[in-house]
């Protein structure tokens, strides 16, 4: 507190000794101030660009406003040259002006209203008196004017880019590919191409991982933010960024590639529209990525189950010198590849598009690479930004699921809306626990906005509920249209892969949308055919690998979902156990529950 005690004395003494301001105490207590204010003469200087601005404004303020404009800024150029009384005129302004910006961000409404007021009264003042004390305050009031309004200068940046926002069709790419195929390094290059990541943030990233002998993974760090993730270089929960393009607002989810993290996985791709498969054409990793136990594989099938229609595959660590922008190389990861995507359910010709890039060096992101002639496409974030629109409806009944919720000045809850729309003060329920809550504010890609439409990425703070009685996979549905909840249900299931049978009661943990809960196969209804799609007329008493049934399920709590029918997102599922994806589904047909 020491250094902020001078100052409101010396205002005192400002307004009482301005009459006898030549008594030579005072003025080496001036002349004291006049040192410590010397670093903020700078500011004395801005109010050289302020005529400009006034310019600007003076079509807006009145008459009298503008007459004395003039007179304000040939009072500041006055105090800079003569050194009257020592020059504490200028120097009490700039000390006035630099206690003001402190308390500005605080309470800047406050101080603007009765800088307003001050202006005004000092206005009609102004005319007849000319004492240097009525001066010397009408500069300060002036001075501070100028300050308020160039404090207020930014803030209407954030206000217009708010109508335009809804315009650009919001769009969810989720990241996936096998551990270290380099995920994370493009999103980070990504956002630093698209302006969202600031150069000296990255400079300041590659010192850091220089230190660490890590000087290749400073990109990742711009999503890998906990330091856990950085030390190790795996991402674990999954990331979030948003970048603009002309057209479209991308959000970002990076998913950690991981085995151990395949849950967290899946909660990412439940809300994406779009899939970044990123495989490494690295001798050696790319085959590590896809044989059996690889993540290349799993990410792809579990991307399609979480209802991924679109697929990019980029071939990454082109740069390498073991491939060096190499065709063959590019070509043999294609071919491996597309026959196991088909399997999974995308179609080569429309759903699947490759193509080669390096994400430490930003090659074939934004702008086409000289090294690679045989690539004629568009590099990756011009692709993004030409595919066609999704198809949403807007004017369905709110779905919401959350992935995740936290404390900040009420409970804030985080997922994709599905479908529907939620704006500012609306009433939703909250599915299964039918919790009635008001929606306070929402933030969609951390701006502020009043509605929100499907496919955006939203936080939403509530009232009326403890953060405590939320889990994620739990809905926001509203009122007049609720989400059905259940334990038991029939779903068509194809079993992926799993070494022996499986028999009715057998367990496993079910992901559907964004929620986790056990399950246990409590009755197996019958076969059908893959190729014929015929159901076999008895009931079997065992399913095997690459076989597709249909079984009755329950889980061991309340879960929300729909049938694959009536809303895709929220009736498709995975089973998982050990660590291994073993069937992938959709629900047919929610069994009411028996009192």
């Amino acid at each position: 507190m020491d250094p902020r005690d001078p100052a409101p004395d010396s205002w005192e003494l400002e307004e009482d000794a301005e009459a006898p301001a030549a008594a030579a105490g005072l003025q080496a207590a001036f002349a004291a101030l006049n040192v410590n204010a010397k670093p903020f003469v700078p500011n004395v200087n801005a109010a050289v660009f302020v005529p400009g601005f006034l310019q600007g404004g003076a079509a807006e303020t009145p008459v009298s406003d503008g007459a004395s404009d003039p007179v304000a800024s040939m009072d500041v150029a006055e105090t800079i040259a003569p050194v009257e009384n020592g020059g504490t005129e200028a120097d009490m302004t700039t000390e006035e002006e630099t206690w003001e910006q402190k308390e500005e961000p605080g309470g800047g409404g406050g101080g603007g209203g009765g800088g307003g007021g001050g202006e005004e009264e000092q206005e009609e003042a102004a005319p007849g008196t000319g004492s240097p004390c009525e001066e010397g305050a009408q500069r300060r009031e002036d001075e501070q004017m100028m300050e308020e309004e160039e404090e207020e200068i930014p803030m209407p940046k954030v206000a217009l880019a708010q109508p335009d926002a809804p315009k650009k069709e919001h769009v969810n790419v989720v990241f996936i590919g096998h551990v270290d195929a380099g995920k994370s390094t493009i999103g980070g290059q990504i956002m630093y191409l698209t302006g969202m990541v600031e150069k000296r943030t990255l400079e300041k990233y590659e010192r850091e991982a220089k230190e660490k002998n890590r000087e290749t993974w400073y990109l990742s760090w711009a999503l890998d933010t906990n330091q856990e993730e950085r030390d190790k270089g795996k991402t674990v929960e999954v990331g979030r960024a948003y970048f603009e393009t002309e057209k479209k607002h991308f959000t970002i989810l990076d998913a950690p590639g991981h085995k151990s993290f395949v849950p967290n996985m899946i909660g990412g791709a439940s809300q994406a529209d779009l899939a970044v498969l990123v495989i490494s054409a690295r001798k050696g990793e790319f085959e590590t990525g896809f044989e059996k136990g690889g993540q290349t594989r799993e990410h792809a099938m579990l991307a399609k189950t979480a209802g991924v229609k679109h697929l990019i595959v980029l071939v990454n660590k082109m740069d390498d010198p073991t491939v060096n922008w190499s065709l063959e190389r590019y070509e043999e990861c294609k071919e491996k590849l597309v026959p196991f995507l088909k399997k999974v359910g995308f179609n080569p010709k429309k759903d699947i598009h490759f193509m080669p890039c390096s994400g430490l060096t930003g090659a074939n992101l934004k702008e086409p690479v000289l090294e690679c002639p045989w690539y004629t496409g568009l590099p990756f974030i011009p692709h993004l930004d030409s595919l066609p629109n999704f198809t949403r409806f807007s004017d369905g009944p709110v779905r919401l699921p959350i992935v995740d919720k936290y404390k900040d000045m009420g409970t804030v809850i985080l997922g994709k809306l599905e479908s529907g729309s939620i704006s500012k003060a609306q009433q939703l329920v909250m599915m299964p626990n039918r919790h009635t809550v008001e929606v306070l504010s929402l933030l969609s890609d951390d701006v502020e906005t009043d509605d929100a439409a499907p496919g955006e990425n939203l936080k939403l703070r509530l009232k009326g509920i403890e953060e405590e009685e939320i889990l994620p996979g739990f809905i926001l549905c509203n009122a007049e249209n609720l989400c059905h909840s259940g334990r038991t249900f029939d779903a068509q299931i194809v079993i992926i892969e799993h070494k022996s049978i499986i028999c009715p009661g057998y367990n496993a943990v079910l992901h559907i949308h964004t929620c986790i809960e056990e399950v246990q196969i409590t009755a197996l209804i019958c076969l059908v055919d893959k190729k014929t799609g015929e159901k076999s007329k008895t009931r079997p008493r065992f399913v095997k690998q690459d076989q597709v049934c249909i079984a009755r399920l329950r889980a061991a709590g309340t879960i929300c979902l729909e049938t694959f029918k009536d809303f895709p997102q929220m009736g498709r599922f995975t089973l998982r156990d050990e660590g291994k994806t073993i069937a992938i589904g959709k629900v047919l047909k929610l069994v009411p529950e028996k009192d």
